[in-house]
């Protein structure tokens, strides 16, 4: 056993001389002298963890909550019946204490990033440093979308961590999570990035979670992902625990993600969105093969809204939005996060894929609606209970229009659950102009993957996307 022993201390030696070639020393050493080793030689992440650690605080958040009374004891008759005082008394409210992580990010100003769920709510916030000095903290600003909010105490000798670029991680990539695990105290663990990209945890949000199996457990939210280098690039922010407990599977904001909600909630207390204001789905094969289009990815365009920043921009239902400023599209939700993190009046350049043509377009954020469209059923016969004309006088696009008219819809139908409405105009089937229920009838039968409508409702043109 000694020699395995052995053996197996020299190649934990060997591993992380070799990992950590190509990593800055955060310490003192020199640069060819071995990274993190102890005095006995073995392979050691200590001299790292005491320069970062100071940095990692716990979060205590004091609230109050009124206690919720039974209507019964509104009842006058109730209040008589058990000899009760007639009139109610108002129930005194509970304290309550939530705790979590933050991570000085500026030890200047005594900047503090946590996540917006940590602090919600809260009447009093206080911040415990590693050296068990309590400072109460001021709330700067917190933004839901992203669960990302900001403190700032007054304290001197504080340790700040220096922010890393998060766009450049790479699966497999070393990460250290540390923070205040079911309020034990600071604790650090050890992992790979598992994943880039995650996103679905909040429908609601704004999301590029990188995913670890760093333990991450209640009360690490707020904390901090490092890499090996002594850079934040996570704030910690959800866990995937059906159990309770970690089972390998936590999530972090990305720090490029986190700061730029910072430096807003710096300047405005707030975030100030600018938005397309477009309707947009995922690019799929299917769709793909509908569009004519080779398959890859990026966020289609169902809808552009009259007046909005897409408009202006040029932007029409079945665009396929591949790369915002340069920076590739994985889909819509990607979409979603990057227009999100834009200021209003923001300048974005767009490059799209319209029939089969790369083009380019500029435009200027405003305050509009981007709303990830839900997936249509993968079907042909999505117009089964919609009742269809062609286009007849009194219709008032009758003559400036060729289509077919959805006149009536079967609520519940198949019709209906994919989005089409009574009045709409189909246009075109998967780009082919349609000027009769003949032209109609023959594109449906030619169709072998999903259908791309275009589709005249109101006064505005949509594109409508089923399986």
């Amino acid at each position: 056993m000694p020699a395995l022993a052995s053996r197996f201390s020299r190649f934990l030696a060997t591993f992380f001389i070799v990992t950590t070639t190509f990593v800055a020393p955060v310490s003192s050493q020199t640069a060819d002298a071995p990274l993190f080793r102890n005095a006995d030689g073995l392979p050691t992440l200590a001299p790292l963890l005491a320069e970062v650690t100071p940095a990692v605080v716990n979060i205590s958040v004091e609230s109050r909550q009124t206690a919720e009374m039974n209507p019964l004891f509104n009842d006058p008759f109730f209040r008589r019946f058990f000899d009760m005082p007639p009139t109610p008394q108002q129930p005194m409210p509970r304290q309550q204490m939530s705790a979590g992580s933050g991570v000085i990010v500026d030890a200047e100003e005594g900047y503090v990033l946590t996540n917006h769920h940590v602090i919600e709510n809260g009447d009093r916030i206080l911040v415990t440093l590693k050296d068990r000095r309590q400072f109460e903290a001021e709330l700067i600003g917190s933004d839901a979308g992203t669960d990302i909010a900001l403190l700032q105490i007054e304290a001197e000798d504080l340790t700040a961590l220096d922010l890393g670029d998060s766009d450049r991680l790479e699966v497999g990539d070393y990460v250290l999570a540390i923070g205040n695990p079911f309020g034990l105290g600071q604790t650090v663990t050890s992992g790979i990035v598992s994943a880039l990209g995650r996103s679905g945890l909040n429908v609601d949000g704004y999301e590029d979670f990188i995913q670890t199996d760093a333990s991450i457990n209640p009360g690490n939210s707020g904390g901090a992902l490092i890499t090996l280098d002594g850079r934040l690039i996570g704030i910690n922010t959800a866990i995937i625990a059906p159990s309770g407990g970690n089972v390998g599977i936590g999530f972090s904001v990305p720090t490029n993600m986190a700061q730029a909600v910072m430096d807003q909630l710096i300047e405005f207390g707030e975030v100030r969105r600018g938005q397309l204001g477009v309707i947009i789905q995922d690019f799929t094969p299917d769709l793909a093969d509908a569009l004519g289009i080779e398959a890859g990815v990026g966020a289609v365009v169902t809808q552009v809204e009259p007046g909005s920043a897409a408009e202006e921009a040029g932007l029409e239902a079945g665009d396929l939005i591949v790369s915002v400023d340069g920076r590739p599209v994985a889909g819509s939700a990607d979409l979603r996060s990057q227009i999100g993190l834009k200021r209003i009046d923001s300048d974005v350049e767009l490059n799209i894929i319209r029939d089969g043509e790369e083009i380019t377009l500029q435009a200027t954020l405003r305050e509009a609606g981007l709303v990830a469209a839900s997936n249509a059923d993968r079907a042909l016969d999505r117009l089964a209970g919609a009742e269809l004309r062609e286009l007849q006088p009194g219709n008032p696009f009758y003559g400036d229009l060729n289509g077919v008219v959805v006149a009536r819809l079967d609520p519940g139908s198949r019709a209906a659950r994919s989005g089409l409405e009574a009045g709409d105009i189909i246009l075109a089937v998967n780009r082919q102009p349609i000027t009769s229920l003949t032209d109609l009838r023959a594109q449906l039968t030619r169709a072998s993957g999903a259908l791309a409508l275009t589709i005249q409702r109101g006064g505005s043109r949509i594109f409508l996307v089923m399986r």
